[in-house]
């Protein structure tokens, strides 16, 4: 078989971590043995996770995932004010669908939803921050990603808390969607000044259907069902995901363990990045951006080349064998990319973009590979 090169991480990280054949099946709400095992399984998961995050155990609850942990926190503006359209939301005009697409739906239930604009580098800046919270209709909620999934863009988190807590009236919840800066890049909660974050396994090896969600107070959520998860998140318990999640932030999460990574990943792509300047049909997306970059994480970047849709060309690197996208999976098939329109970039080059991106698993080989057939496909079409 042709061999497989896979520059796809922020969609799904190369599993290697997975839930153990052997763990408690009991239900952890049922109080027999077995249940009490399955209990203190789960508890012990938590104060892992907890531990890896620099959080304390009663601050973390298991979820299936980013999406469901970003929508349980912005859904819970329902729970807050009795009289319609008090609460409102900011979200930045670059996050995540299960961020973008929930604040719309809250808007159609009668809270105010206020964007909060990007710099042309996709980045919000805390110009652009406090333009929104100006605009903004009694905000309560702030979602601003930490790192973008079809950028790269890193957000100045320590700095936007800064202004949100500065502003005047009722205080805003801060909420970060750290699915793409997690394990890839130092992250450190409690100097971050966040209220709740948001994290999935898959993209830190682990397996699909277990995330968590860190919230600092405890919020009064939308859906009921039973007492699980301090009735953060009622339902019975993945005890098995939850210990494969504990497992890979053990892997990944330490500091020095995440900062090591990057400045290899940091490497890959200097020289990704200076080779495909040289190419004349290349555009990276942003323009500006340079072989090394702290504004962006080095695991994800955007090029366009001149000519050929985003699709064509991911279409053909993957029957040569190499895994790209044209943003995110989740987005995959629609023709508007929202995140780029936000950022200025004009249609055509938007179409014509591609998303790159690396893990711990990539290596210069790998890159070299990558650009050798980047370089006959540009020959070909």
């Amino acid at each position: 078989m042709k061999r497989r090169y896979y520059f796809d991480w922020a969609a799904a990280a190369i599993p290697d971590v997975f839930p153990s054949n052997v763990f408690p099946f009991g239900n952890p709400s049922s109080k027999h043995a077995e249940g009490r095992e399955a209990k203190a399984a789960l508890e012990d998961a938590r104060r892992r996770c907890a531990l890896a995050l620099g959080a304390a155990p009663e601050e973390i609850f298991f979820t299936s995932g980013g999406t469901e942990s970003n929508a349980i926190v912005l859904h819970s503006l329902l729970r807050r004010q009795n009289r319609p359209g008090a609460g409102g939301v900011l979200v930045s005009a670059v996050e995540h669908p299960s961020v973008r697409e929930n604040a719309a739906a809250l808007e159609r239930l009668g809270k105010p939803f206020t964007l909060i604009e990007v710099e042309q580098d996709g980045r919000v800046s805390g110009k652009t921050l406090e333009a929104a919270l100006n605009k903004a209709e009694d905000p309560r909620i702030a979602a601003i990603m930490a790192v973008n999934n079809e950028t790269g863009a890193a957000m100045d988190m320590p700095g936007l808390a800064e202004v949100l807590r500065k502003a005047g009236g009722a205080p805003i919840h801060f909420h970060c969607d750290l699915v793409q800066a997690a394990g890839k890049m130092p992250v450190d909660l409690r100097s971050w000044d966040v209220d709740s974050a948001s994290l999935s396994a898959h993209k830190l090896g682990g397996p699909r259907g277990i995330g968590l969600l860190y919230l600092r107070k405890p919020l009064e959520t939308l859906c009921a069902g039973g007492g699980q998860e301090g009735r953060i998140r009622p339902g019975t318990e993945n005890t098995a995901g939850a210990l494969a999640l504990a497992e890979c932030l053990e892997r990944r999460f330490p500091l020095e363990a995440a900062a090591a990574g990057y400045e290899q990943a940091a490497a890959r792509w200097k020289v990704l990045i200076a080779a495909l300047k040289s190419l004349p049909r290349c555009t990276l997306i942003p323009q500006d951006r340079e072989e090394e970059d702290r504004r962006f994480s080095p695991y994800i970047l955007q090029a366009s080349f001149r000519g050929i849709p985003g699709e064509v060309m991911a279409r053909s690197l993957d029957d040569a064998g190499f895994a790209v996208s044209t943003g995110s999976a989740c987005s995959s098939g629609e023709q508007i990319r929202p995140v780029l329109a936000a950022m200025g970039v004009d249609k055509t080059t938007a179409f014509e973009g591609i998303r790159i991106s690396q893990g711990w698993g990539t290596v210069m080989e790998d890159i070299e590979a990558l650009l050798e057939e980047i370089a006959r496909i540009l020959r070909t079409l």
